[in-house]
């Protein structure tokens, strides 16, 4: 294949791209998407990112802009305000080198900055396969996860699956593709399918304001995922079957204030785009 060539490297070179499916929420248009997404399903887990991710679960609002009220998303698991400083960011798949690269920046300022800043890590990926490639780089220290496998939070924040194919395959994306090393889909879809990382531990989820709790399960059952993950099929039709997530969200990042204003970040512009985190703490301490 030429695709190396072109510097999709590692797990970026397993298929022909699939172009992103559009942003219109028509019910025609759903079905239709629903339709396409589902015909592939028996492919292999490595593969999986590169297909479009399901409908979004609610209507996409606009990103916000600085100075505006951080969004709410419908089950309010992100909350801001109330004194907490909090840099949040949208991962854009499990695996991706570039997603490495945001989050360890958030796991460093995490620690920097432990007890002054919140820092919050978004992935629509599953609860396993967010754990497993967090493990894999070797923890999140204080950086706290949530799961938004259904990307409700995501639409929240005007977050979606990419309007054009150059968002992922723009000459200068796929240039610096061919020079990252950081590409661990491979390695979590493996360990996954091999049963890995089922060891019962308990994981602790930090919002703006709460903290909730759930338990990785060791064994078959991975301590009632299954029942979760049917939960997640039945509210999205069935489609809650992208593990790694999509290479086709798009990512973000944002600070916010103890006011609970948005004072820095917004959207990625390509999946290359590692957006500066220091700028939005140097805000947050002023």
């Amino acid at each position: 294949m030429a695709l190396p060539r072109v510097g999709i490297m590692g797990d970026e070179s397993h298929l022909p791209v699939l172009p992103p499916p559009s942003r219109s929420t028509t019910p025609d248009s759903q079905d239709s998407n629903r339709a396409n997404w589902m015909s592939h399903k028996s492919l292999p887990q490595a593969v999986q990112p590169w297909l479009p991710p399901p409908p979004l679960p609610v209507k996409l609002a606009p990103v916000p802009r600085i100075g505006e009220v951080a969004p709410l998303d419908r089950g309010k698991r992100l909350q801001f305000g109330r004194r907490s400083k909090c840099l949040v960011v949208f991962l854009r798949c499990v695996g991706c080198a570039f997603a490495r690269k945001t989050f360890l920046q958030l796991r460093d300022i995490s620690s920097r900055y432990a007890g002054t800043i919140t820092c919050i890590a978004v992935s629509h990926a599953s609860e396993r396969a967010t754990n497993k490639w967090i493990d894999m780089l070797g923890g999140s220290r204080n950086a706290q996860m949530v799961i938004d496998q259904e990307r409700a939070i995501y639409a929240a924040w005007g977050l979606s699956t990419a309007s054009s194919i150059w968002y992922v395959l723009g000459p200068s994306t796929q240039v610096r593709s061919w020079q990252e090393t950081g590409w661990l889909g491979d390695q979590v879809a493996g360990a996954i399918q091999r049963g890995e990382g089922e060891d019962e531990e308990e994981v602790v989820v930090v919002t703006g304001t709460g903290r909730g709790r759930y338990r990785e399960g060791k064994g078959k059952g991975y301590g009632g995922m299954e029942k979760r993950a049917s939960t997640m099929s039945t509210i999205m039709g069935g489609l809650a079957e992208l593990e790694l997530g999509s290479k086709w969200q798009e990512a973000g990042a944002f600070a916010v204030d103890g006011r609970g204003t948005v004072v820095w970040g917004g959207k990625a512009e390509s999946a290359d785009d590692v957006m500066r985190l220091d700028e939005g703490v140097r805000l947050l301490l002023l």
